[in-house]
Parts: C-alpha cells; structure tokens; sequence
C-alpha cells in the first residue's frame, strides 16, 4: 500500500504500483483497507477535537472518496446508529452526514466524532472471489477515556479502474444483546 490522502490521512488500499483491475484481490490487501478504515476512523474524531467540525468535514469527504465507491456508482452502506426512512446509505452524501453529522436531510451527530482514538479488528472471515472480496467481523473501538465499543461489520471491496480496493457494501450493527 503506497499512497496517501492529504492531512495525514491513512492510505486507503492505494497501490504504490497500478494493479490491474482484474488482478485477484489479496487477504492482505483487505486486512490493509480495514486498517486504513480505522485509522480514518481515528483521523477524523482526533481532526474534529484539535480543529473542528469543518477541517473534520473536508477529512471525512477525502476518506470517503478514497476508501468507498461513491464515484462508481451506489454504495451499500447499512451504518451502525441509523434510523428508518434513512437507515440505508447508498450516495456519499448520506455517508457524510453520518460520519460527520451537518446536513440537515438526515438526523446524524457524527459517528466519526465521537472521541475515537483506536480500534482494533477482528475478522471471522474473509472471502476473496477474484476481483471482489468480502469481510466480516468485529470492529472494537475506543474512545478517549478507553471505552469499548464493539460493531458487527460487513465490508465487501471490489478493484477500481485504477486498480485499487473500493468498499461497496458496509454493513454495521451492534451486537444482539437480548
């Protein structure tokens, strides 16, 4: 993994080299992308507490354009803390607003903003078929104070035109706790 967004921002699944579209996407290509998701994760909740809601607003639209498929077409994003009629995100608007809160079409605070400052992640499975690939598992995240929370996550990528992973199906809930 080579290249890197502005600001610091962790490299999301960006080759140093082109990988072709069609080459089969790697174990160690997703585990990559799923770092760099909670590293933005991070990046953004730490952007917001040092400076604020618009240098994390412009973070966030740089993650989302480097790590998800929004400029390839819809997005199957299911986030954790969404409510219906707008449970299901599928433009990079309705991401943003839930990453960041700010737009007054959706009843989003900010998961991103939330005082995340790690994560580790835990996968029960990955399957690789090809050019596409899915993931599943739990995302644990901190905040400052090193509170837990832990997510159920779905991600699924495919390879871009340039040949670097995009997410195209995310999914998250909180585990059942019946």
């Amino acid at each position: 993994m080579g290249g890197s967004l502005a600001i610091g921002t962790p490299a999301f699944a960006q080759s140093a080299h082109h990988t072709a579209v069609y080459a089969p996407i790697t174990v160690a290509e997703v585990e990559a992308a799923q770092q760099a998701w909670g590293q933005a994760l991070v990046a953004i909740a730490t952007e917001y507490d040092t400076n604020g809601h618009a240098a994390a607003t412009r973070l966030a639209e740089q993650v989302l354009d480097s790590a998800y498929a929004y400029k390839m077409g819809p997005v199957l994003f299911k986030p954790t803390l969404t409510v219906a009629p707008q449970t299901f995100r599928t433009t990079r608007d309705g991401a943003l607003a839930y990453f960041v809160g700010g737009n007054s079409a959706y009843p989003d605070t900010g998961f991103a903003l939330k005082g995340w400052r790690s994560f580790r992640i835990e996968n029960a499975s990955i399957v690789i078929t090809g050019n596409t690939a899915i993931s599943m598992g739990n995302v644990h995240i901190f905040d400052a104070n090193g509170n837990e929370t832990v997510v159920d996550k779905t991600w699924g990528y495919v390879r871009d035109g340039e040949g670097n992973l995009r997410i195209v199906l995310h999914h998250s809930s909180l585990p059942y706790s019946g």
